[in-house]
């Protein structure tokens, strides 16, 4: 769970992330190499996508942005629910999610 975040940081279970990562109930990839939205690639979703989730929230950062629908295509195409949210509110509602059993899968970038 998302036990705290900020200002260029967030923490799950009480450890400080200050680089983009991708959460799930079971791991945490700390080095999950997403920039930015303008900068997000394929691959970067490739490997969310090998978590197979039901649902995918994708923190943005600090503003909500929309990556490129097509960017989004192949995680539409796998059945997979995807909220685009800012960094926080996406921190909120994994805990949410969690909470009531979802499976679900945070892809943050900071």
């Amino acid at each position: 769970m998302f036990t705290g975040y900020g200002e260029g940081y967030v923490a799950v279970n009480g450890t400080r992330y200050t680089s983009s990562l991708v959460v799930s109930a079971t791991r945490v990839v700390s080095d999950w190499p997403a920039p930015s939205v303008s900068e997000l690639q394929a691959d970067h979703l490739a490997a969310i996508l090998e978590l197979e989730p039901e649902v995918l929230l994708l923190g943005t950062g600090a503003r909500f942005a929309f990556p490129a629908s097509a960017l989004l295509a192949p995680v539409y195409k796998a059945g997979i629910g995807v909220e685009v949210m800012d960094t926080p509110a996406a921190c909120r509602t994994y805990n949410i999610l969690l909470a009531e059993g979802r499976d679900v899968v945070a892809a943050l970038i900071l």
